[in-house]
């Protein structure tokens, strides 16, 4: 269900972002007072699995969500950001099938109603938007809520929810440290706000040990029923299944849809995550999930669409949204798999914002890529000059250029097929705001 740019929720959407300040003010004093004043709709939820770290948390958001509706549960999801459209943020849930985007009428009645029960007070946009969250999830009957934090988590505006089935924290890195720190312990310790006490706790792979000291210390202080990956849980590639492990025995199953060898990881996250919510769960569902399972951007093979015409001919494409040094080493973890099984010349096209760290991601490509092209991201004050972004590839040991568009960047690769080569392998990323302005290029929105 594609959503018109100028669709009514957009319009409001906007209107909105020109009354209150841009940006994120961490605190839960205003959201709090808002959802009092429309009655508290976070307490009328059905069980909340809550979902915070710095890489991963979306995909196990998804994989959470193939579980539970190959169970044939409904499931209400909240996601950010978006990529294409507004309504990317609020999937509501449909009994015994797939959950579909919101309505755009029933999106735009919620934020009237909130925006009118805010009064003109202070407050941002993400609390809003939060606020509407509640309010749609709180008048649609579902079996569950996979809710995705925004920011951090301690003071994250999703964090009113005081009694969640299960906080879920995926990897933790370098991120976002003006507000969160500049140390993964700090991080951690931030993320791990979302931890409630005695409610179930999972703790995702973990590549830093400190992170990993923090949440389980913070874990066990609060008294919460723990899991931590590696510990409790694992998952492993055997013979091209994958394998699942926990106390109740090994599950051989499909390998996940999402490519890369990190999805491993975040799928153990979210089988035991759903199970730590207390929803049964089957081989079945497992077997299904694995093979359903979707989330776009997130090396998302681009088979399709507008900007196809302008690509080599044979080149394989692939669109992803991370955007940190660590981010960055998954994906070129999973890139590198790619060249052992089938080499071809690697091409980056990247777009990033100003609050990233450009040398630390395009390092982690520094012996893969033969050349990069660096994009501005469209509609976006923070968005990186490219030619600033062309020397951070540079600093990393990579040779760039800056181009006006993703269009003309493909066609530059193109110029430079060589024809006894193997056809390229593009990858276009650095950002989901980029990502987003890729698919809509494309004309292929996320549904």
């Amino acid at each position: 269900m594609n959503q018109p740019v100028a669709s009514e929720a957009a319009q409001e959407i906007e209107r909105l972002m020109t009354l209150h300040p841009k940006g994120f003010d961490l605190s839960l004093e205003r959201i709090t007072r808002l959802l009092e004043v429309l009655g508290n709709p976070q307490l009328k939820l059905p069980p909340v699995i809550h979902v915070a770290g710095t890489n991963g948390k979306g995909s196990c958001t998804a994989f959470c969500r193939a579980l539970l509706e190959a169970g044939g549960h409904s499931v209400h999801v909240h996601t950010s950001p978006h990529l294409v459209n507004w309504h990317e943020r609020f999937r509501i849930g449909v009994k015994g099938g797939r959950g579909q985007l919101v309505d755009d009428a029933l999106l735009a009645d919620a934020l009237r109603r909130v925006a009118a029960a805010n009064d003109g007070q202070t407050i941002t946009v993400f609390e809003i938007l939060t606020a509407a969250t509640f309010l749609l999830f709180s008048e649609q009957p579902a079996d569950a809520v996979i809710l995705e934090v925004g920011l951090g988590g301690r003071f994250d505006a999703t964090n009113v929810i005081a009694n969640p089935a299960v906080s879920v924290i995926m990897p933790i890195a370098l991120d976002h440290q003006a507000y969160l720190g500049d140390r993964v312990e700090l991080i951690a310790a931030e993320k791990a706000g979302i931890m409630k006490r005695r409610r179930p706790v999972v703790v995702g792979h973990q590549e830093f040990e400190a992170a990993r000291e923090v949440l389980i210390s913070t874990a066990d202080r609060l008294g919460c029923p723990l899991s931590v990956y590696g510990q409790d849980f694992s998952a492993h590639e055997e013979f091209g299944r994958l394998i699942y492990q926990d106390e109740d025995g090994l599950h051989d199953l499909p390998l996940p849809r999402l490519p890369g060898r990190h999805q491993y990881a975040n799928a153990a996250a979210a089988i035991r995550a759903v199970k730590a919510a207390g929803f049964a769960v089957t081989d079945q569902m497992m077997e299904k999930a694995m093979v359903s399972v979707e989330w776009p951007a997130r090396l998302q093979r681009i088979t399709e669409g507008k900007l196809l015409e302008f690509a080599p001919k044979g080149a394989e494409i692939w669109l992803d949204g991370g955007h940190n040094p660590a981010g960055g080493e998954v994906i070129a973890e999973a890139i590198a798999a790619f060249e052992e099984r089938q080499p071809r010349p690697l091409y980056l096209i990247t777009g990033m914002i100003n609050t990233k760290d450009p040398v630390g991601y395009f390092r982690a490509f520094a012996d893969l890529a033969e050349h990069v092209f660096t994009v501005r991201i469209r509609d976006s004050e923070a968005g990186l000059d490219p030619v600033v972004l062309a020397h951070s590839a540079f600093d990393a040991g990579l040779v760039a250029e800056p181009s006006a568009s993703v269009a003309e960047a493909l066609q530059e690769i193109t110029l430079r097929q060589i024809p006894d080569r193997p056809p390229t392998r593009i990858l276009i990323g650095g950002s989901l705001y980029f990502a987003g302005n890729v698919l809509a290029d494309n004309g292929t929105p996320p549904t």
